[in-house]
């Protein structure tokens, strides 16, 4: 699937036969699944943080300190989702919160699974693909750049003091 996603996202097109650009959809794509994802995981992790334990771990099944360990990892994965690339500071932590996530997905895909139904775990599971859409996104296809500091005149005066 990922290689279907790369050819896709890179694939070249002709306006007057002798030029080709990149498609301009893929970032517009990557920043709209990482809102949408951001706003989800922190619902979500918000949710668990502020539910008692009891609460928690009747609905899972699983320990109630356990599922509030989930729900802060869903509120920094969801803000890392878009904090770095709107900050342009430690861009490389998006694709890394959205590895991070998917693990998450993965664990309530089979949680879903042994508990409830196969149905109920379609949710879970296009959540999780899409988180590795934009971790596979923005490591491979349309990395964020850092912003660069802007030069200072005491910058600019340094080496020329030192010399």
């Amino acid at each position: 699937m990922t290689i279907a996603i790369h050819r896709i996202a890179t694939a070249r097109r002709t306006d007057t036969g002798n030029t080709t650009q990149r498609r301009s959809w893929l970032p517009i794509a990557l920043w709209t699944a990482q809102a949408l994802l951001a706003a989800m995981f922190i619902f979500a992790g918000g949710i668990k943080l502020v539910m008692p334990l009891a609460d928690l771990s009747d609905q899972s099944g699983l320990p109630g300190a356990f599922m509030k360990f989930i729900g802060v990892c869903e509120v920094f994965g969801g803000i890392a989702m878009i904090a770095p690339g709107l900050s342009r500071i430690r861009v490389a932590l998006t694709p890394i919160a959205a590895v991070g996530l998917v693990i998450i997905m993965v664990g309530a895909v089979v949680d879903t699974i042994v508990i409830n139904s196969v149905v109920e775990a379609i949710f879970p599971l296009i959540v999780g693909i899409s988180a590795a859409f934009v971790a596979y996104g923005r490591w491979q296809l349309a990395p964020m750049r850092e912003s660069t500091p802007s030069r200072t005149a005491t910058d600019v005066a340094s080496p020329i003091a030192s010399a």
